[in-house]
C-alpha cells in the first residue's frame, strides 16, 4: 500500500492505494462517528457494498443507492440524498462514504459539503477515472445547460483506493479512466506520457495499474496543493475538458463516457495548440493510441453554434470568451482566450483532420 498526503487549507488527508483496502476500512477512520451513510450506485452496490457494511465499526450504518451513470449527477438525486440523510437522522458527527466512480464521488461529496453546512466524507473510488475526481475536493452536480456548474470545493477526510475493485470495470470504463491519465501526463510529465503510449490498457497488471494511478495522482496532488481553488495553475487540469464537457452536454450525458469525451477534447486542444503556437505535438501518435485502444474518436459533426454555446458554459469562460487550456509543448500548458470565430474555425478544421485519417 502507498499513501500520498494532500494538504488543503482546511485539512490534510491521505490517499491510500492498495489491494483489499475495502476490507480494512476501520483503520482509515480517524474518529468515532455517530452514524455512517454509504452512497453508491446500483452496479457497485451489487459488487462491494456488503464488504463495506461488514467492516464498519458502528451499528448506525445506512445506505443510499442511486442509478448508475452520469444522469444521476443532477439536482433530483442531490435532493433525494439530502432527504434520506434527514430521514436517517444524520447529524454533524456523521460520515458519508462515497463508494463508486466519479459520479457517486461528486454527488455524495456535494451532499456532504452542504448537509448541515458540511459533514465529513470519505472517497472510495471504484473506477480508474475516479483517481482524478476523488482527489482535490471538487464536488458538484450537473445542470442541463452544463457540467459541474453547481458545486463546491470541499476536501474529503480520506481517499481509500482499493485497486481490486478495478477488475470489474467494463472496457468503456477502462478507456474513460486512461484518458484522464493521458491528460495528466500531457500537462506535467513527458516521460509518463510516452510510457502510456506503449500501454495496452485492457492488459495491464495490478502492479502496472498502481504505478499509473500513483503517477497520475501525484501530478494532480502537486497542482491541487499549489492552487486549491482553481485560481491559477489548477485550471490546467481541464486540458481537453472545454470541448469534452460540451460534447457530453450536447450529445446527452451518458452517450459518451466522460473520458471518451475528454479524449476527443485532448486531440482538439492539441490541434488548436499546433496552429496557435506553430509547434509540432504528438497529435498523430495520440490519435493512433486512442484508436488502437478502441476509443470512439468521432468528429464534431454537430451544430457548431450549439457546441460553442455549450463551451461557453465552461467554468473557465471569461466575459463570454472561451478560455481553453492548450500546450506550448508536452508538459507546458497555458490558458488562452479564443473568440467564437476562432473556435468555429478550429472545430471545422479539426473535423476535416479527423475525417482525413
Amino acid at each position: 500500500m502507498e499513501d500520498i498526503l494532500i494538504k488543503s487549507s482546511t485539512n490534510s488527508y491521505k490517499i491510500s492505494i492498495g489491494e483489499s483496502l475495502r476490507l480494512q476500512i476501520k483503520q482509515f477512520l480517524n474518529k468515532e462517528y455517530s452514524s455512517v451513510l454509504i452512497v453508491t450506485d446500483e452496479h457497485v452496490a451489487a459488487l462491494y457494498l456488503n464488504d463495506i457494511l461488514e467492516n464498519l465499526p458502528t451499528d448506525r450504518v445506512f445506505q443510499s443507492i442511486v442509478p448508475a451513470g452520469e444522469k444521476s449527477k443532477n439536482l433530483q438525486s442531490y435532493y433525494q440524498l439530502q432527504t434520506e440523510a434527514i430521514e436517517f437522522g444524520l447529524d454533524r458527527q456523521s460520515l458519508i462514504i462515497a463508494l463508486g466512480g466519479g459520479v457517486v464521488g461528486d454527488l455524495a461529496g456535494f451532499v456532504a459539503a452542504t448537509y448541515m453546512r458540511g459533514i465529513d466524507y470519505i472517497q472510495m473510488p471504484t473506477t480508474i477515472l475516479a483517481h482524478d475526481s476523488s482527489v482535490g475536493g471538487k464536488v458538484a452536480i450537473n445542470h442541463e445547460l452544463g457540467k459541474n456548474l453547481i458545486g463546491n470545493f470541499y476536501p474529503p477526510e480520506a481517499v481509500i483506493y482499493d485497486v481490486d475493485t478495478l477488475h470489474s470495470l467494463s472496457e468503456r470504463e477502462v478507456r474513460s479512466g486512461y484518458a484522464e491519465l493521458i491528460k495528466e501526463a500531457l500537462i506535467a510529465n513527458e516521460n509518463f506520457f510516452n510510457t502510456l503510449l506503449t500501454v495496452d490498457i485492457y492488459n495491464v497488471s495490478n502492479r502496472e495499474l498502481q504505478e499509473h494511478l500513483q503517477q497520475g495522482i501525484k501530478i494532480k496532488a502537486a497542482i491541487v496543493e499549489a492552487d486549491e481553488r482553481e485560481l491559477g495553475v489548477r485550471k490546467y487540469l481541464n486540458l481537453g475538458h472545454t470541448l469534452g464537457h460540451a460534447l457530453e452536454a450536447e450529445l446527452g450525458y451518458g452517450t459518451l463516457t466522460h473520458g471518451e469525451a475528454v479524449a476527443i477534447g485532448l486531440l482538439f486542444s492539441i490541434h488548436v495548440s499546433e496552429d496557435l503556437f506553430s509547434v509540432e505535438l504528438p497529435f498523430e501518435e495520440l490519435l493512433e493510441w486512442f484508436r488502437t485502444n478502441q476509443y470512439p474518436i468521432i468528429g464534431t459533426n454537430l451544430d457548431i453554434s450549439a457546441l460553442i454555446n455549450k463551451m461557453k458554459t465552461d467554468k473557465k469562460t471569461l466575459k463570454s470568451r472561451i478560455q481553453m487550456v492548450l500546450l506550448e509543448d508536452v508538459a507546458k500548458p497555458v490558458a488562452k482566450e479564443l473568440d467564437d470565430t476562432e473556435i468555429e474555425h478550429y472545430l471545422t478544421s479539426f473535423e476535416s483532420r479527423l475525417m482525413a485519417k
